[in-house]
């Protein structure tokens, strides 16, 4: 009787252990753990919130990727195309070095002034592209590291010119062949016209033999503008209003200081005097391009002023010292360009020499 009542309380006692069995525990050390099927996708799809593992990609020899900064090529600069004009049948009718001459022959001569331009201009940039190990200095013992930090040189004066020629077409002609061997980054036409003949950035052949303070290459640091002039007549209005504003776009453009507009004659006083005695200065002083002295309240230099010291504070050459004397009265007097500094020549001088 009592077997009869017991066994239903022993079999729901087996079914109760039977369902809260203990886990089994594993063995981390095992070389062939049991697979954790807890993150495995199911055959039906993934269920809401299962984290899902993906093989990653072995990276082999053949298929690692190229970490190394793409190069940027240059991309092929632009050249101009120039067609020669067509021939005239009126050239007779063209006085002997008359503009419209000059004009003429000029024209053609581009036909091969330009292909010789890029040229030259294509063989500095080949310079320039070589990197420092691609130079080969021999003082350079060590392997080559880059700076990053650089940009091209670019202008620091303007030097002044007139052309002592008869007219702006002749000096584009001179300007075109080479066995002048001279050139200029601007041309300014009596009528204002203003031709461009050179990149800023490129040195041009137009100060020569000069010297201006510590500097004694002038072409490799300044620009040279030529103002056609033949060196016996006044400048046009519009020829100086056109010069100042391509001074203007200069200065700003190179950052260019007001001191450093300069004439041929200051740079060169044993060999050259222009612009002329013509060239109005003081406008371009007025405007911000060089300086001019004091007009109105002019001071007498103190007792111990030197005035070679002064011109060459200025910047003057003065290992000649008429020279110099001439070249700065040519610029600030200009009525008088003797060799000699009368009282009020040194008071201007004095004036001129408390800007710098």
């Amino acid at each position: 009787m009592f077997i009869k009542k017991a066994l239903p309380a022993l079999a729901l006692l087996a079914l109760c252990a039977c369902g809260n069995k203990p886990p089994q525990k594993t063995n981390v050390l095992n070389r062939n753990p049991q697979k954790n099927t807890a993150t495995r996708p199911s055959s039906s799809g993934n269920q809401p919130n299962q984290t899902v593992f993906t093989k990653p990609e072995q990276v082999t020899r053949n298929n690692q990727q190229n970490n190394t900064p793409e190069v940027t090529k240059r991309p092929e600069r632009e050249k101009e195309t120039y067609t020669p004009p067509p021939a005239s049948n009126d050239a007779a009718a063209y006085s002997y070095r008359s503009p419209q001459y000059y004009k003429r022959i000029t024209d053609s001569i581009q036909f091969y002034a330009k292909p010789s331009y890029e040229k030259t201009v294509d063989e500095i940039i080949n310079q320039i592209a070589k990197n420092p190990s691609q130079k080969k200095n021999p003082a350079v013992n060590a392997q080559w590291y880059a700076s990053v930090n650089f940009n091209i040189r670019k202008p620091n004066f303007v030097v002044l010119h007139h052309t002592a020629q008869n007219s702006a077409e002749q000096t584009l002609f001179t300007f075109s062949i080479t066995r002048t061997q001279t050139s200029a980054h601007y041309v300014v036409g009596r009528d204002g016209v203003v031709y461009q003949m050179l990149n800023d950035y490129v040195r041009a052949w137009h100060a020569g033999n000069s010297k201006w303070g510590s500097i004694t290459d002038m072409n490799s640091c300044s620009l040279g503008i030529e103002i056609d002039n033949n060196g016996e007549e006044p400048f046009s209005d519009a020829q100086i209003t056109a010069l100042i504003k391509l001074l203007d776009y200069l200065k700003d453009q190179h950052g260019i200081p007001q001191s450093n507009f300069i004439a041929h004659s200051d740079i060169a006083p044993s060999r050259k005097s222009d612009p002329s005695k013509y060239f109005p200065w003081k406008r371009l002083a007025d405007a911000g391009f060089g300086y001019w002295y004091d007009t109105y309240n002019m001071q007498t230099p103190p007792a111990d002023f030197n005035a070679l010291l002064a011109l060459r504070v200025i910047g003057y050459d003065i290992s000649n010292q008429a020279s110099a004397i001439k070249a700065f009265k040519l610029h600030y007097i200009q009525n008088d360009v003797s060799g000699t500094l009368s009282e009020y020549d040194k008071k201007v001088l004095y004036s001129v020499y408390r800007k710098f």
